[in-house]
């Protein structure tokens, strides 16, 4: 258990930004930054709100908000996902931003952090409707995207078709077809092989290594995984084919657990042919609360924000939590967490496989050269192991959890680069 100085509970347990913040804080502690630097590493660059107008099918028009933001350019291009969803707000796309950040400085990709938002809810929206939404929001931040100044990807309810309209749009306005302009496209776009099943690819790699560090075989693991989609879904099945038993999986709305384990596949080609989990009978339907705080060994908060807080830490059976989410646990949480010796690898490092392959996707566009699937994820393998390794020296090193080594490692990496650049008068 660490001793090292906690965090302070923010104002607002679950404000995202705040405990970006104050995990920073304790990480320029730790690297003894002054407040000039610490100010300017808090602080996003730039952030962009914008009107959406949008003629709907039936012909009215309805006005949208969308945000970027983009938190630091010192270590090259922005970079990060846009989402779409009714409950977007802009404290929200800060902190994804800043996470962006610290994401890609742990994994060492020469990439800034940034991040994007729609407030609506896709799931009322026809396709026509979700191009024109996507085209709109496009040209109003066309002026700070670029391959080489900020690059976006899918993020919460937006896919590949998204990225293909983004492109489209970015690239008639220019006049020239750059595919470098976003990652997570389509393959015939310029996307990479290896991509979509990334993030829960990197889950499974740090999942394993945490493991072995506790000395934990995979065949003796339970597992429950929150969410079933790009990261939940592929990581429950990548993590099931390193043998272990995944008991509980989830969607939007409940949750499935059998204790002798789920057929993942069974459940993903369930899932797929019918939208939700709803009327799956080969497993007990269960509610999301209850799902995360089953007896398992790992559990993987793969959903959204502001899963495990203060109301439930406490009754969490996981002895490893592996973050597939951004920022699913709340700084009052991870306190608890620590003191109940619970290892939680952190959104920064755990699901940092997603920007991992969209770099190398960016340096197949720029190259105009293309790898195979076993060089991509042999790459990414590399990466992420190397990261967990670098991020646990860390931790070892300063005494604390692994949340707070891997902001010091990322922060580290970041304000170092921009103090070898100074600043521009």
């Amino acid at each position: 258990m660490s001793t090292a100085p906690q965090v302070k509970a923010p104002m607002d347990e679950f404000n995202p930004f705040q405990a970006m913040a104050q995990r920073f804080d304790v990480a320029a502690d730790a690297l003894g930054l002054d407040e000039g630097v610490r100010e300017v590493l808090r602080t996003p660059d730039k952030e962009l709100t914008v009107a959406i107008p949008v003629t709907m099918d039936n012909g009215k028009l309805k006005v949208f908000t969308g945000y970027r933001v983009q938190h630091n350019f010192s270590r090259g291009p922005c970079k990060g996902g846009i989402r779409y969803a009714p409950d977007v707000h802009l404290d929200e796309v800060r902190a994804l931003a800043a996470w962006m950040t610290w994401k890609c400085s742990v994994v060492d990709v020469p990439f800034g952090g940034g991040k994007g938002g729609v407030i609506c809810d896709p799931r009322q929206l026809s396709k026509g409707e979700l191009e024109r939404i996507t085209r709109r929001y496009t040209t109003g931040i066309m002026d700070i995207l670029g391959s080489d100044r900020d690059v976006p990807a899918p993020d919460v309810n937006t896919n590949e078709q998204t990225m293909a309209w983004l492109m489209d749009t970015w690239s008639m306005h220019v006049r020239r077809t750059d595919t470098a302009i976003v990652t997570g496209k389509p393959l015939a776009l310029g996307g990479s092989k290896g991509r979509t099943e990334a993030t829960g690819r990197g889950v499974m790699i740090v999942t394993r290594e945490a493991l072995k560090k506790l000395g934990i075989r995979p065949e003796n693991t339970r597992v429950v995984v929150q969410g079933s989609g790009n990261v939940g879904g592929i990581g429950a099945m990548l993590l099931a084919r390193e043998g272990m038993k995944i008991v509980s999986i989830s969607d939007i709305y409940g949750a499935i657990y059998n204790e002798k384990g789920l057929d993942i596949p069974d459940v993903l080609a369930y899932l797929k042919q019918n939208k939700k989990l709803e009327g799956y009978t080969k497993a007990q339907h269960i509610p999301s609360a209850a799902q995360l705080e089953l007896d398992c060994d790992v559990l993987v908060p793969a959903a959204t924000e502001n899963q495990l807080t203060s109301k439930n830490a406490e009754r969490i059976k996981a002895k490893l939590i592996v973050e597939g989410a951004n920022g699913p646990t709340t700084v009052l949480a991870d306190q608890i967490l620590e003191r109940r010796g619970v290892m939680v690898v952190p959104d920064i490092l755990a699901n940092a496989g997603g920007v991992t392959v969209s770099y190398f996707e960016w340096v197949q566009d720029r190259a105009g050269y293309f790898w195979t699937e076993e060089v991509v994820n042999s790459r990414l393998e590399q990466v992420m192991t190397t990261s967990f390794a670098a991020v646990e020296e860390t931790a070892r090193k300063h005494n604390t959890s692994l949340r707070i080594g891997a902001y010091i490692l990322a922060v580290g990496r970041v304000a170092n680069v921009y103090q070898m650049r100074g600043t521009y008068a």
